[in-house]
């Protein structure tokens, strides 16, 4: 690569910024310091092709043949039965930022070192490089892209053309395009003062100063939330800032700072809380709101530290260094005291449940977790009660301080009453003898069940009944149709109905009851999840009504049978991180914005209260929400301020706010609009407006709605940011920020919630929706563009410890075309693991990985890969383990095993993630993109 200084006008230095991933750039004599190139002199030449993209990173030959993949040891045994051709990474012959995965050559990269570290896989292109055939569009936009409110360029505009820029997976794990917000516009000079993009992101990091702007680039302006998300390392992207000493190893970030003096400063006229952006006036006494100019006084406490009695350092108070901050709210933020966590199990003991062994593994589950359900020690606050069903309602009482129990048994389930009015609900620490001898005894009492049906609707009544004094959260375990009392439903699958307009009438619930439960459970600060399991129909839409309105998760085993060591190990394993999560109780969220700016939409797992304020009664960690922006008036201020504030109670009875706080530039510039874009935010808004659209009108309305807005978007940055405006054209351009959307739409088109497709059971099809809009995008991108990686020939540290813990191989581009025959791939979406073997593949890999003895005897399906002693076998468990831990979420993704030749609906199911072949009536990604092209010149229909 060319040297920066060799670019650079005479004066200016330019230094690789590995955290942002970009160039820094400084001016030596005054120290100013900026992210966009300095002007080049005048008689300056373009810069010669880089040189090290003649020669491309290959597979070396040993690597591919080797037993281990080492290069020394020539006397292993192969697993290639021909040496693997070369491979280049997103196969685009004439791409020069991409390059072949693999071992990199000696001194290969030797000219970089001075400038950046290479950062593993990760290669940035060239300072100013354009992309082939694009120099008059790049100058166009430059034209366009005229100087910032700020008085300095925002964001410069880079445009790639579709149609020779392949996917690249790279890409998706890069922080969204930088916020540049005006000198002086924050008062603390922490890099922490502004929101990381894990907390909340935006899909325009540069804010259209009018609504028509906002129209013109057809790019809707929306929030994407996950306001508790776990302090868990993404491996695959950078960090909000560890503090010095973190050890993201582990798996942690910095723990939110937390305010404890309850000295909280807001707004008086838009309560707005006090932030990194406002400014202080009148010689500090008074502070200016960042959102409407009000001028407030300054708390007299504020600058006094009341843990020494003595002054304090305004200037380290953690709200104004900190975005993402929690206070402890005084006694006027309560409408009453700080209630216990109430956790109400309601647990199917029917038939079905007692025969797939769901029943003794959810209480198995629970006893062992007991000690993982949030508490607060010796205090012992957390109530717990379990509520057994069929047709019938069983109640479980215990006697304080004793290991007796006794089982109250309700027949008649149309007027449900709580047979006991103490005892039912138990203190979880003064009771722990007795509630761990009843979980041991119940799968017991009903092993012998023969009754078939379930009453769950009255036994959500019941368990209503128990908790709704205090709230909390109801944790259903339900492995068949509710068809007895209150909410009972009928089998309405229909395979007739499906792929045609009428199936999204399957998507809906088939009954008020749960919407208008849901509704009361919200009022009375009670949330639900939903733990279903069940071999045949159990109408999924209809009680995933239950924790989509009172902010709670759904949770779907088809066919589920603990016989199955796999089945058990998921469930347990997903329930047991769910009782152990600290849950946020009676909670409330709004969303403040800078004058002219309104919230107009909401997407997630809550109710809209008022026109503003979102009524979550329990908050999961790791649960995203979209909310849409809408520009009112003219923005004439240079940035504006987005505040979230979550009112809630800890699960330990404390009360708390936390606040997220972003700013971000305004601009009047359309190229700047374009170029600040990010399209991980635009492709998760995407995913819930098309459910939202899926359950309003039909599944092909919703995926027409997606495909338009994309088109949209081309084709306004077709006519006004590229040389041939409005004409046809033979290329397909798009800002070189984007240039992953239409991959990410098309997997988003394929996904099982909207694909098109006449044997998707409405029941896993409704589970795929209930995730689309509830996942947070480090989840929800790997589920709509998976990833695909070759683990026969990878690279020697693939699979091994690194600084950020195990290296996982380079990704490949998600085509079959890649599949070698001898080769070994492994494919995920965060959900579901696929490791597909080729069938020819050489038995000493067979050996090594399965402990078989060839092909032949390999069995496809479900399974649990042994760990073998050798090096090979604990690499990919390793890379196993990684993709199974590397993410937020309580998530535990099956493993498969698929033959090349195996069993059709297990291949083509692990071949649907491959989103870039064409799959049944759906598109290619080659196909895809042209059929893009084609209707933005206006002459296309569909995809």
């Amino acid at each position: 690569m060319a040297s920066p200084a060799q670019q650079l006008p005479p004066g200016w230095v330019a230094e690789w910024n590995a955290e942002h991933q970009r160039y820094l750039f400084i001016e030596t004599a005054t120290g100013h310091s900026q992210w966009e190139p300095p002007a080049p002199p005048v008689d300056q030449q373009a810069h010669s092709a880089p040189s090290h993209h003649s020669k491309r990173r290959q597979y070396a030959a040993g690597q591919t043949q080797a037993y281990y993949g080492s290069m020394e040891d020539q006397s292993q045994a192969q697993y290639a039965t021909t040496s693997p051709p070369q491979l280049q990474q997103g196969g685009a012959a004439g791409s020069g930022q991409l390059f072949t995965p693999g071992l990199a050559g000696p001194g290969q990269f030797a000219s970089q070192q001075s400038s950046y570290d290479s950062g593993g896989y990760q290669q940035q292109p060239p300072i100013d490089q354009q992309q082939s055939g694009y120099g008059g569009v790049n100058a166009l936009a430059d034209q366009f892209s005229t100087m910032g409110m700020g008085g300095q360029k925002q964001f410069q505009l880079y445009t790639a053309n579709l149609l020779t820029s392949p996917p690249d997976h790279r890409e998706l794990v890069r922080p969204p395009p930088e916020i540049r917000l005006p000198p002086n516009s924050c008062i603390s000079p922490s890099p922490l003062a502004n929101a990381h993009w894990s907390y909340q992101r935006s899909t325009l990091n540069a804010i259209p100063t009018t609504s028509s702007l906002l129209n013109k680039a057809k790019i809707p302006l929306a929030l994407i939330l996950t306001p508790y998300r776990t302090l868990k390392a993404d491996s695959t992207a950078p960090l909000p800032q560890p503090s010095e000493g973190s050890d993201t190893v582990s798996g942690e970030d910095p723990p939110v700072p937390l305010v404890t003096d309850t000295v909280i400063a807001r707004c008086r006229r838009c309560r707005t809380y006090i932030n990194p952006y406002v400014q202080f006036v009148d010689g500090g006494n008074r502070w200016r709101c960042c959102m409407c100019n009000m001028t407030n006084e300054v708390p007299q406490m504020f600058d006094w530290d009341q843990t020494t009695n003595s002054p304090g350092d305004r200037w380290a108070r953690a709200e104004l260094n900190h975005a993402v901050v929690e206070f402890v709210a005084p006694t006027e933020y309560m409408v009453r005291p700080p209630q216990p966590a109430v956790y109400v199990f309601l647990v199917d003991v029917s038939h079905a449940a007692v025969q797939s062994g769901m029943l003794a593994t959810a209480t198995r589950t629970i006893l062992e977790n007991l000690d993982r359900i949030p508490d607060t020690g010796d205090e012992g606050r957390t109530k717990v009660a379990i509520i057994g069903f069929d047709t019938s309602l069983y109640f479980f009482s215990i006697t304080p301080g004793s290991t007796d129990s006794s089982m109250l048994v309700m027949s008649d389930t149309e007027d449900v009453f709580l047979p006991k009015p103490t005892d039912l609900l138990l203190n979880l620490a003064e009771n722990r003898a007795g509630i761990e001898a009843l979980l041991g005894r119940i799968p017991d009492m009903f092993a012998d069940n023969g009754i078939v049906g379930s009453a769950l609707g009255p036994a959500l009544q019941a368990g209503f009944k128990l908790m709704s004094p205090i709230g909390g959260k109801i944790v259903v375990l339900s492995s068949s149709l509710p068809s007895v009392g209150a909410g009972a439903l009928k089998n309405r699958e229909d395979p007739k109905i499906l792929g045609t307009s009428k199936e999204s009438g399957l998507l809906q619930a088939a009954s008020p009851f749960y919407k208008t439960f849901a509704i009361e459970c919200s009022r009375a600060q009670v949330s639900v999840d939903m733990f279903l399991f069940s071999a045949g129909y159990q109408d999924v839409a209809s009680l995933a009504c239950l924790p989509h309105y009172t902010s709670g998760q759904t949770y779907y085993y088809p066919a589920f049978n603990a016989s199955r060591t796999e089945d058990a190990i998921k469930f347990a394993h997903e329930f047991g991180e769910v009782l152990a999560m600290p849950i946020m109780l009676e909670a409330v969220m709004r969303v403040r914005a800078s004058r002219g700016l309104r919230m107009a939409s909401f997407h997630g797992n809550f109710f809209v209260r008022s026109t503003d304020l979102l009524a979550m009664p329990a908050v999961p960690q790791d649960q995203s929400y979209a909310i849409e922006v809408q520009i009112e008036e003219t923005i004439t201020a240079p940035f504006v301020v987005f505040q979230t504030a979550v009112l809630h109670t800890t699960c330990f009875g404390e009360r708390r706010i936390r606040v997220v706080t972003q700013a971000l530039p305004t601009t009047s510039n359309l190229s700047e609009v374009f170029a600040s874009a990010d399209q991980v935010a635009l492709a998760t808004l995407l995913a819930n407006k098309a459910v939202e659209r899926s359950l309003t009108h039909k599944l092909e309305d919703a995926r027409d709605a997606v495909f338009n807005k994309l088109v949209d978007i081309l084709s306004t940055y077709k006519a006004s940011m590229t040389a041939g405006g409005a004409g046809a054209s033979a290329q397909l351009a798009i800002a070189e920020n984007l240039k992953m959307l239409p991959a990410l739409v098309l997997g988003l088109l394929k996904n099982v919630g909207i694909r098109q497709s006449a044997q998707i059971p409405p029941d896993i099809r409704a589970y795929s929706q209930a995730l689309l809009t509830s996942l947070p995008s480090q989840l929800l991108i790997p589920y709509i563009y998976p990833t695909f990686y070759s683990l026969h020939n990878m690279p020697n540290e693939a699979g091994t410890v690194g600084p950020q813990g195990v290296i996982l191989p380079p990704a490949l581009p998600l085509t079959s075309e890649r599949f070698e025959r001898h080769g070994l791939y492994l494919i995920e979406d965060g959900q579901t693991i696929f490791l597909w073997v080729g069938r020819d593949a050489v038995p000493q890999l067979i050996m090594d990985v399965f402990d078989l003895p060839s092909y032949e005897v390999l069995r496809g399906g479900k399974t649990t890969l042994p760990t073998l002693p050798n090096p090979f076998s604990q690499r990919i468990n390793s890379i196993i383990q990684k993709t199974r831990e590397m993410r937020r979420g309580p998530y535990y993704p099956h493993l498969y095993i698929v033959k090349e030749d195996g069993e059709a609906p297990l291949r083509l199911w692990a071949l649907s993630l491959l989103i870039q072949d064409r799959a049944d009536v759906l598109p290619s990604y080659h196909q895809f993109v042209s059929s893009l092209k084609e209707k933005v010149n206006g002459n296309g229909g569909g995809y």
